[in-house]
C-alpha cells in the first residue's frame, strides 16, 4: 500500500468548499469532488468559518495566521534583534563560540537572549546566496564555504645546541596556574620571505605580536633582537619563561635568556600540541594574515591593534572573561605581593 503524504488545503480548494456550501451540497459530496476525506472538510468548516458563513478568503486568512503563530520565528531570524547583535559581534571577528559565551554571561536568566554557537553556524550557512551570506562567512576564522577542522600548524626544524627540553620544565608551568610563562612561534608569509612573531601567555592567553625585518625575517639574529625588544616591554613579573619549537630562528636562545631573564624551553620534534595556546593563536591570526600573503607590509602599530582585538574577546577557557582582564588581575596581584607567586 502506497503511503500518501498529507497536504494542507489550498486556496482553490477552499473556494470550492465555499461554493459547494452555497449550493447546499453535503460535506460528503464536497469531499468526493475534491478527493478529500469528509473529516477534512468538516474540520475546515469548524475551524475557519466566519461568524455568519464560510468564505474562502476569510478561511485562508485564518489558516495562514494559525500556521504563522504555530511556528514562531527562530531566535536568529534575520529581522530579529538577536540576529543584529550576533552580526555586530561577527563583524568584530568574534567566533560563534565567543558570541554564545558572551550572551550567556550577559543574560544568564533570559534564554531568549542566548543562542548556541551551533545555532550561529547554522544561521550563517542557511542564509540564501547573496551579499549577506558572503559577509557572514567572511567573518569566520577560516572563511570557508563548509565547516572544516582547522589545519595543524607547521612544525619547523633546526639544530639547536644546549637546549632545555620541555620535559624539564617545572610542573607549575605545566598546570597554567602561575602567569608569566609564554609560548612562541612565527607565522610566515608567501615564500617564507616575511614573518610575524607570535607570543601567547599560557595562563591568561594574552597575545603579543612582533614585527620582524624584511627580507630574511627568520634569522636567529633578527628574531633575537625583535623578541628581546618586545619581551622587555612586558612587566618583569610576567616574564618567566618561553616555550618554543625547534626552529633554527631560536638558535640564540641563550642570549634571549640573558637579555630578558626568561628561560627558554623547547618542544619535542613534530609535537606542535606541546605549544597548544600558541598553535591556537596562530590559527586565529590567519584570519587577519591569510596564508600565501606578504606579511612585510604590516607595521608594529597594526600588529598591536590586532593583538588588542584578540585580547579583548571573551575566551571559553577563561570562563568567558577577556585575556586582557585576566592578565591585568594577575599583574596587579603580582605587583602588590611580588613574593606570593614568583
Amino acid at each position: 500500500m502506497t503511503k500518501k503524504n498529507y497536504q494542507h488545503l489550498s486556496q482553490s480548494e477552499r473556494h470550492a468548499i465555499a461554493l459547494g456550501l452555497q449550493q447546499k451540497q453535503s460535506l460528503s459530496a464536497i469531499a468526493r469532488a475534491l478527493g478529500r476525506c469528509k473529516s477534512t472538510i468538516s474540520r475546515e468548516c469548524q475551524r475557519n468559518a466566519g461568524a455568519k458563513a464560510y468564505t474562502s478568503k476569510f478561511a485562508q486568512q485564518r489558516s495562514d495566521r494559525r500556521r504563522c503563530f504555530a511556528r514562531p520565528q527562530p531566535k536568529l531570524h534575520r529581522d530579529g534583534p538577536l540576529f543584529k547583535i550576533v552580526r555586530d559581534y561577527l563583524l568584530q571577528h568574534w567566533s560563534p563560540q565567543q558570541i554564545a559565551g558572551q550572551l550567556k554571561k550577559l543574560h544568564p536568566d533570559n534564554k531568549r537572549k542566548q543562542v548556541s554557537h551551533e545555532s550561529i553556524y547554522t544561521c550563517i550557512y542557511a542564509q540564501p546566496r547573496g551579499e549577506l551570506k558572503k559577509e557572514l562567512v567572511a567573518c569566520l576564522r577560516m572563511a570557508r564555504a563548509k565547516r572544516w577542522p582547522r589545519s595543524k600548524g607547521e612544525d619547523r626544524r633546526g639544530q639547536i645546541t644546549d637546549l632545555l627540553s620541555i620535559h624539564v620544565r617545572p610542573p607549575e608551568i605545566e598546570d597554567r596556574q602561575l602567569p608569566g610563562h609564554w609560548e612562541g612561534d612565527l607565522i610566515k608569509g608567501k615564500g617564507n620571505a616575511s614573518a610575524i612573531g607570535t607570543l601567547a601567555e599560557r595562563t591568561t592567553r594574552l597575545v603579543v605580536l612582533v614585527k620582524l625585518p624584511h627580507p630574511n625575517p627568520a634569522t636567529a639574529a633578527h628574531v633575537l633582537q625583535a623578541f628581546s625588544d618586545k619581551l622587555n616591554g612586558i612587566a618583569s613579573p610576567m616574564r618567566q619563561s618561553l616555550t618554543y619549537d625547534r626552529g633554527s630562528e631560536m638558535a640564540e636562545h641563550a642570549k634571549l635568556t640573558e637579555n630578558t631573564g626568561m628561560k627558554v624551553y623547547f618542544c619535542d620534534p613534530y609535537s606542535p600540541w606541546q605549544r597548544g595556546s600558541n598553535e591556537n593563536t596562530n590559527g586565529l591570526l590567519r584570519q587577519y594574515f591569510p596564508k600565501g600573503t606578504d606579511l612585510s607590509g604590516y607595521s608594529q602599530e597594526y600588529l598591536d591593534a590586532v593583538a588588542d582585538e584578540l585580547n579583548g574577546r571573551p575566551r571559553m577557557t577563561l570562563g568567558w572573561s577577556k585575556p586582557i582582564e585576566v592578565y591585568a588581575e594577575h599583574l596587579a596581584r603580582l605587583t602588590q605581593q611580588p613574593d606570593s607567586v614568583h
